[in-house]
Parts: structure tokens; sequence; C-alpha cells
């Protein structure tokens, strides 16, 4: 019985040190598009980053860019290969900072800027993510989910 403890124990610890640094890395990246504009972090929120997850677990099998169509904003991605970080997708929403036109409110032609401006909605408070490695080596699936939601058409994010 203590053996099966102990390799239990060794099974979980790298489990919830992953999820650990994914959490963080997923607040860091965020959090610091918020700070630059001085808007208040985001606070990670259990409830929602289980939603994150069990929608994350379902795309695993074909892992298609398809939203949750669920009560909170959000943000999906896919990179192929198993190697992606956390911090790496939400960076890449980040970027779309470059395609937004704060005067226009909109991205600039033929761009997409929608992740980012969700990332800043100054109404948003709570944020949970989730990442999977999607079955078959067919690439890594990200999804943020947040509330309240943003990217109300017509609405500044800030």
């Amino acid at each position: 019985m203590k053996t099966l403890f102990f390799v239990l124990i060794l099974v979980l610890i790298p489990a919830n040190a992953a999820a650990a640094s994914s959490k963080s890395q997923f607040l860091a990246v965020h959090n610091a598009a918020r700070v630059a504009l001085r808007l208040p972090p985001l606070a990670w929120d259990r409830r929602i980053a289980r939603y994150a997850a069990t929608y994350a677990w379902r795309r695993r099998g074909d892992c298609e860019l398809r939203h949750s169509g669920g009560p909170y904003g959000e943000n999906i991605f896919w990179g192929s290969g198993g190697a992606w970080t956390a911090a790496e997708a939400a960076a890449d929403w980040v970027e779309e900072r470059r395609q937004y036109s704060y005067k226009s409110n909109s991205c600039a032609d033929g761009q997409q800027c929608g992740h980012y401006t969700q990332i800043v909605w100054r109404e948003t408070t709570r944020m949970g993510c989730a990442k999977v490695v999607c079955d078959g080596g067919k690439g890594v699936f990200v999804i943020c989910n947040y509330d309240p939601p943003g990217n109300y058409v017509g609405e500044r994010p800030y």
C-alpha cells in the first residue's frame, strides 16, 4: 500500500507542477498586457479553468479551432507540434495589439485583433485556461475563457 501511495504522489506532482506553471504563464502574459494599459490584473478562477479544461479535453481528438459556444468570452489557439507553452499561445494573442487601432476601435484591414481586445477588456476580471496536446501529434489546443466576456460590437475594450 505504501508503494502505491508513493507512486501516485510521483505521478501527480509533475502534473500539478505543469498545471501550476501553465496557470502562472497564462496570468503573466495576460496581466502584462493589461498593466501596459493601466488596467487591473485578471484573477484565476478555478470554475472557469475547469470549463476550459473540459472543452480542451473534448477538442484533443480533432484539434479543430472551434469555439465552445459557452457563457464566457473565449480565445482559442492551435499550434503544430507539441512544444507550445501557455506563454507562447497567450503571447500570440497579445501580439494582435499591433493590428488594433484604439482611435477607430477596429482591426487593420484583413487582420485579427479580437483575441487581444478580449484580453484587455476593462470589465473582464476573471479567467481560466487549459492546454492539451492533441491525439496523434496533431498539435496543441489552447483555450482561455473570460468573465465577464468582452468584445461587444461598437464598444471600446478600455
